[in-house]
């Protein structure tokens, strides 16, 4: 396989949305650079993309992984627009909220708190004094708890686990059962005795802490997820010259042997030459590519531990239509509820009347269950806790568990940059260093931080040829 011909070239290894970010990024700002984007995979976009249902789900097309992004989401929402997707019609915006089935007056089962559109931070003043299911000593502590998060600037001098920040914060239990734990599981995929409170206070600056009220909003993706970027993204690179290939796997790298020299990368078994490269592979296999050429760096990956997330979609009567896009549920692993969040993709999606989403994050438990007792299991759930028997009896489910969705977020974690000591290599992806967790504005972020790291590098590349050039040249009169 020959390496593009013209330009500048460059190698993103890895078309999820960190490699797919990286190369739009690439082609967008850094003219002249010739892309090459490989993916292995018969498609683009890594964990977060659409897969062919098959079986009694017949051609349904379902997302890996349901999911959830916040309006603070600047460089998604950016790179969106970009490659020519509108946000206003891609995704559906709702304001902040945590809505359970049953949150009766007396505070009996779930909550209902959803923040009015008010100027922030009055939204959150607003949906505490209407939130139902809460009692005033739950209100106060929450009210405390975001008061003290904001002089404190929402950072941590000591990061500790999650559950014990909301001890030193005197949380009470309810608060902590129906909103910390489940929106800490949901945004870091990391139970609160393990999680990183520094990164989860992270993500509620820019929630329940947004200065900007819009900032704070929850969007729902109407489109799968393949159709929201990666595919997007595909066009876009394509409509600029560069080569986009699936199903293609990056073998070997081989780093240049001499100061302005190529990387070699095997490209579905056939060499090819690049300048720059920047591995979006999962950290796994980045850490098994680097691991010839830069053990230290590829150890680091090797120690990321995984949490999964499953997904259980059931398919009802087409007329099934939920009171809400989504609601919170109440888990309890011991007693078999194994849910934590359901979408009803009809009012996502029109092509997918009739079908509910299920989230079960940090799943290492309900992975190990058949899938068939894991969809019984959701199916009675929802049938008790939305008060619809007919619920318990799906027309068709299946289970779709994404093994290593993301990191494990624990406290101190060590989780590398994206410039890397190897001249013209830069990492991207959702693990990178960053004071998000494992989001799609993360890996989007860190795709765009190492186009702009190549791009630098880049820079001072033909800086360097340039002064070569004059240095090498005659001087007038001179012998050579």
């Amino acid at each position: 396989m020959s390496a593009p011909e013209g330009g500048w070239r460059v190698l993103v290894a890895g078309g999820g949305w960190a490699g797919c970010a990286a190369a739009v990024e690439l082609a967008a700002r850094h003219g002249g650079a010739s892309v090459t984007l490989a993916e292995s995979a018969r498609s683009l976009g890594g964990r977060a993309r659409a897969l062919q249902a098959g079986g009694v789900a017949g051609d349904t097309l379902l997302d890996n992984g349901q999911h959830i992004l916040l309006g603070a989401y600047g460089e998604t929402l950016r790179m969106l627009r970009q490659v020519g997707v509108d946000p206003a019609q891609a995704l559906l915006r709702l304001p902040l909220q945590m809505r359970y089935p049953d949150a009766p007056p007396d505070g009996s089962g779930g909550m209902d708190f959803v923040a009015p559109r008010w100027p922030a931070p009055w939204h959150l003043a607003g949906a505490l004094l209407r939130a139902r299911g809460l009692a005033r000593a739950d209100k106060l502590a929450l009210a405390r708890f975001a008061s003290t998060a904001r002089r404190m600037g929402w950072v941590l001098y000591h990061d500790c686990p999650v559950e014990e920040l909301l001890d030193r914060f005197d949380q009470t239990p309810r608060v902590k059962r129906l909103l910390w734990h489940p929106l800490c599981i949901a945004a870091l995929n990391t139970p609160p005795e393990r999680a990183s409170s520094q990164v989860f206070l992270a993500v509620l600056r820019d929630s329940l802490g947004a200065w900007r009220r819009a900032a704070s909003d929850m969007l729902l993706p109407r489109l799968d997820m393949g159709a929201l970027f990666p595919q997007a993204a595909a066009r876009y690179l394509e409509g600029r010259g560069a080569t986009v290939l699936t199903g293609c796997r990056v073998g070997a790298l081989t780093p240049p042997a001499q100061p302005g020299g190529s990387w070699r990368a095997l490209l579905g078994g056939q060499e090819a030459g690049f300048d720059a490269v920047v591995l979006a592979t999962p950290a796994s296999v980045s850490a098994t590519l680097l691991a010839p050429v830069e053990p230290a760096l590829a150890a680091r990956l090797g120690a990321l531990d995984y949490e999964p997330i499953a997904t259980c979609y059931l398919q009802y009567d087409t007329t099934l239509r939920l009171d809400l896009p989504f609601y919170a549920l109440l888990d309890d692993a011991p007693a078999g509820r194994w849910g934590q969040f359901v979408f009803d993709r009809g009012q996502l999606d029109a092509a997918q009347p009739g079908l509910l989403a299920v989230v079960v994050s940090a799943a290492g438990e309900a992975a190990r269950l058949d899938q068939d007792a894991l969809a019984a299991a959701i199916a009675a759930q929802l049938a008790q806790d939305l008060a619809r028997p007919a619920l318990a009896a799906p027309r068709w489910s299946r289970v779709i568990t994404e093994k290593r969705a993301t990191f494990a977020c624990t406290p101190g974690l060590d989780r590398p940059g994206v410039e890397t000591a190897l001249p013209g290599l830069a990492l991207a992806g959702d693990y990178t260093a960053s004071d998000y967790p494992a989001t799609l504005e993360t890996a989007v972020r860190s795709g765009a931080a190492a186009a702009t790291v190549i791009g630098a590098y880049r820079t001072l590349a033909l800086e360097k040829r340039s002064l070569s050039h004059t240095d090498g040249a005659a001087a007038p009169g001179s012998v050579r």
